[in-house]
């Protein structure tokens, strides 16, 4: 499978770790920028060209993933969510276990593949090391969507907002 990976300068150097990291675990990985360090670069488009990329092969029905990579990630991820068919998630590290409401443990990380089928994930550089890093990504990566029909009809709901 084929993964899109795109940081500015906040993600810059865990960008190029994970794909050489991605590329370890045998995926197709595609550096989609920054090419160089610049302290002062713009996420916008370094990132809309990665979701672009995603964008495109979900229009084609080819699976394909996307990490997006920032300070924080958040505006990474609005970014990303901005183009049809791509439904990116937030990771910025773990909040310790957490219940729901009826007491069952959650797992953040996974639920983004299980119940919303995430196809990018957006990263947030300045709160995560890079061994946690590459094992949410790991894990990520290797998550199915559970295809239960309840969750692939929101997914259809959302994409048909668009």
């Amino acid at each position: 499978m084929k993964v899109y990976v795109a940081a500015d300068h906040a993600g810059f150097e865990l960008k190029n770790t994970l794909v050489e990291h991605l590329r370890a675990l045998g995926y197709e990985a595609e550096d989609c920028g920054a090419a160089s360090f610049d302290k002062d670069d713009d996420y916008p488009a370094i990132i809309a060209g990665a979701a672009k990329k995603l964008s495109e092969d979900v229009a084609r029905n080819i699976e394909s993933r996307a990490i997006v990579i920032g300070a924080s990630g958040q505006g990474e991820a609005v970014v990303a969510n901005r183009f049809k068919g791509v439904r990116c998630a937030l990771y910025y590290g773990g909040a310790g276990e957490q219940r729901d409401v009826a007491g069952k443990t959650l797992d953040m990380i996974t639920s983004t593949r299980e119940h919303n089928n995430a196809n990018a994930l957006s990263l947030g550089a300045r709160f995560l090391s890079v061994d946690e890093a590459k094992a949410v990504v790991k894990t990520w990566l290797e998550q199915p969507f559970s295809g239960e029909e309840r969750h692939a009809r929101r997914i259809k709901q959302i994409d048909e907002l668009t």
